[in-house]
This record gives structure tokens, C-alpha cells and sequence, in this order.
């Protein structure tokens, strides 16, 4: 998938995968690495912004397999966040469908 493309949306999927429970960051990366591929170098700078933004809170838990895990946990900003970009998505996506679909009539 194209850098540009990439970019525009992962901010719209971490902050949907994220609003289903709250994640630690590489399982983010997991699950967004299924849709997309990006790796760890991607994501936590992502999740740092939209920290230092408000869209998440951050907590500590500990892991039965290691060292203690940075969970993070949408805050209302962010719940409202995403619904903003879900929509925004929704719009731009109908309009490229839409754009494609007569272009390709006019073949």
C-alpha cells in the first residue's frame, strides 16, 4: 500500500482498535499489521501524539509474561476523536467509490 495512503488512515485505526478495550501498544501494532502493513516504528509515535493530544489515558499493568504493559485507554476527546474521522473516512471513501465507478463507465 502506498506511504501516503498509509498514512492518512492509521491514525483512524488506532483510534478504532482502541475503542473496542483498551490496548497496550504492540498489540495495537498487532492488530493493525493485519489491516496494514506497519511495524512498531509507526505506530508509537502515533500513540504518543494522540496522547499528548488527550485522545488517550495511560496506565500501567502488570504481565504474566514479562514486564509491566503501557495500556492505552480512549478518553472522551478521543471517543469524539474518531467518530469525527470515522465520518470524515466514510465521506472521502463514498466520494473516491463514486469518482472510480464513473470513470471507469467512461472507459
Amino acid at each position: 500500500m502506498d506511504t501516503q495512503f498509509k498514512k492518512g488512515v492509521l491514525e483512524l485505526l488506532v483510534l478504532l482498535f482502541a475503542s473496542k478495550k483498551d490496548r497496550y501498544g504492540y498489540e495495537l501494532v498487532e492488530e493493525i499489521s493485519k489491516v496494514v502493513n506497519v511495524n512498531e516504528g509507526t505506530i508509537y509515535p502515533i500513540l504518543k501524539r494522540l496522547t499528548n493530544e488527550g485522545y488517550f489515558e495511560t496506565y500501567l499493568k502488570e504481565s504474566t509474561g514479562g514486564p509491566s504493559r503501557k495500556y492505552y485507554k480512549l478518553t472522551v476527546l478521543g471517543i469524539k476523536r474518531k467518530n469525527i474521522l470515522l465520518d470524515e473516512w466514510k465521506k472521502f471513501e463514498k466520494s473516491v467509490n463514486s469518482f472510480v465507478k464513473e470513470s471507469e463507465c467512461n472507459e
